[in-house]
């Protein structure tokens, strides 16, 4: 199964969070699985590490050769996905989340997550 990774369960993937579910780990270590990033949370990363440097340790351009140290393939994204968010209700207004979202349905792949608003977008996310 392709599995799309919400940003904050790649960063609790790389920094070894707690936070990161025995459920989450058990689908990212599947073998039979293929887990992606998307170049979005790339995106988001940089931007919450220039607003609060102190609280996120690396950028975008860190977390990207992280992911890709551990085995996690990039997802590009498309303006085919951009699209795709307009099919989406309005659950969930945060820009990178819906752009994620929308990505995962595009591309026919499962999201996993941790925010507790992404179950409402249906049978493609993945609730950890």
């Amino acid at each position: 199964m392709k599995l799309l990774l919400d940003t904050h369960i790649l960063l609790w993937l790389v920094t070894d969070s707690p936070k990161l579910s025995s459920e989450a780990r058990a689908l990212i270590e599947d073998v039979d699985n293929v887990c992606l990033f998307s170049p979005v949370s790339i995106a988001e990363i940089s931007l919450k590490h220039k607003k609060h440097p102190d609280q996120l340790s690396f950028n975008g351009e860190a977390a990207r050769s992280e992911f890709i140290d551990v085995g996690i393939s990039e997802l590009p994204f498309t303006s085919t996905d951009a699209a795709g968010a307009d099919s989406l209700e309005l659950f969930h207004s945060d820009p990178f989340d819906r752009m994620l979202l929308a990505q995962a349905k595009s591309e026919g792949v499962m999201i996993v997550s941790h925010d507790r608003q992404f179950p409402q977008y249906g049978d493609f996310v993945i609730s950890v």
